[in-house]
């Protein structure tokens, strides 16, 4: 497995980095994070990075208008670090994806997309919806980012069955344990040079000898 460099997007606490910061730290994944860009000054996620010396940079999305303009200083940031794989990890803004980073950012989400996807699906939306909707099963999803909220090719997914009496909070319980685990894991696959994109499809490739 190759060495990567991580960079990380959040807006929000960063449990997820946190969570990523736990599978380098004790060896699961042969990586390390350079940079944390924030969209919020305030994110705790920035306090977690700094705690372990990390380079952040806050790009504060209030401060612009135009989208494109936010993320092309989102790509600025990047750019002094030139990531090997870029993380969104509770990153509350749509990114303009430059062509050198396609096939090169991945996003958790918190269902089974093309399920409870899109604008305005995140967090505890999703899985209120969910239970709205009756649903039986839900999960988490992998995928690469493109530039349209949850389109980008999926990776990985992970069902997590609705049980009677779940509340979003106990059902986001358990779609974030399976996403602590699939989420290092197809990171560690990118690594290892195993996942090719072909269209919207991502084939996992055999283990090389």
């Amino acid at each position: 497995m190759k060495h990567l460099k991580l960079a990380v997007l959040l807006s929000g606490s960063g449990t997820t980095l946190e969570n990523i910061f736990e599978h380098i730290e004790d060896g699961r994944l042969d990586a390390e994070v350079c940079l944390v860009v924030s969209s919020r000054a305030g994110a705790y996620g920035l306090k977690r990075a700094e705690k372990r010396g990390i380079v952040t940079h806050v790009v504060p999305s209030k401060k612009y208008v135009n989208i494109d303009e936010f993320s092309d200083r989102v790509t600025d940031a990047l750019d002094c670090d030139t990531p090997d794989l870029i993380l969104l990890a509770g990153f509350m803004c749509l990114y303009k994806v430059p062509d050198h980073y396609l096939g090169k950012i991945m996003n958790v989400h918190p269902a089974l997309i093309p399920m409870f996807a899109g604008k305005g699906f995140y967090g505890h939306h999703v899985h209120e919806a969910v239970l709205a909707r009756g649903c039986k099963v839900t999960g988490c999803t992998v995928h690469f980012v493109d530039n349209v909220y949850d389109n980008g090719p999926i990776i990985m997914q992970q069902a997590v069955a609705v049980e009677d009496g779940d509340t979003p909070d106990s059902l986001a319980e358990r779609v974030q344990a399976e996403e602590r685990n699939i989420y290092p894991e197809a990171i560690r696959l990118f690594g290892e040079g195993r996942l090719a994109i072909e269209g919207r499809r991502v084939h996992i490739l055999p283990p090389k000898t």
